[in-house]
């Protein structure tokens, strides 16, 4: 599917950066009908691309990927570091008070619900992000906040949860958001707009910008 064709950004020996459409898996999925995701279609110009982090299937954004196993090693240890930067930017139902904040909540998978993740201040695993509204429009029920979206730690759907705990779901998220907000809204309104890292080869700081579709 051409619309689902990853762009990239920039390419060298030994990374690629790529923008992920939203409804693209960053990696296959069980059966042969999730075999379509952006390492494949990533593999298929360059064989020896790794995936170092993910983005949901919902999701848009930039992506960096690593070329061959030591790159993909060093890559995957500046993440764990949290040597990497990323922001995103999200369109979030009604209008957050604070100009800017954060959200600490320890998240883990709710297994009768998967891939829904919850909040679990006991068994959770950390979970923190920064937040800072850039605008907010519209009243009742169409009041609409953009935000900025920093998160420090890298859980799974992390912004999509931390947001709708407090009280400001996504727009479009089918997991998280009312039903009313898919239906009303046909795509998650999420997207992975920065990415700085220092290249994993050079030591020189790389700075990627994709704009936001919405």
């Amino acid at each position: 599917m051409p619309h689902l064709e990853p762009r990239i950004v920039h390419v060298d020996d030994y990374i690629i950066v790529a923008e992920k459409p939203a409804g693209l898996l960053s990696v296959p999925g069980r059966g042969e009908h999730k075999q379509d995701c952006l390492i494949a279609r990533i593999q298929a110009r360059y064989p020896d691309a790794r995936i170092v982090h993910r983005l949901d299937f919902d999701t848009s954004g930039l992506i960096v990927l690593a070329r061959g196993a030591e790159m993909h090693r060093r890559l995957s240890m500046a993440f764990e570091k949290r040597e990497v930067d990323k922001r995103y930017f999200a369109l979030v139902h009604g209008h957050v008070l604070s100009q800017d904040g954060e959200v600490d909540l320890p998240l883990i998978v709710d297994w009768p619900n998967r891939p829904r993740q919850m909040v679990d201040p006991v068994n959770g695993r950390r979970a923190l992000t920064n937040y800072r509204v850039v605008e907010r429009s519209g009243m009742g029920a169409d009041a609409v906040s953009r935000v900025e979206l920093e998160p420090v730690t890298g859980r799974s759907h992390q912004l999509r949860v931390h947001m709708m705990t407090i009280g400001h779901a996504i727009l479009g998220d089918t997991l998280y958001a009312p039903p009313e907000s898919a239906e009303r809204h046909p795509r998650l309104h999420l997207h992975a707009a920065m990415l700085a890292f220092d290249h994993p080869q050079t030591k020189q700081r790389m700075k990627f910008v994709s704009p936001v579709p919405f």
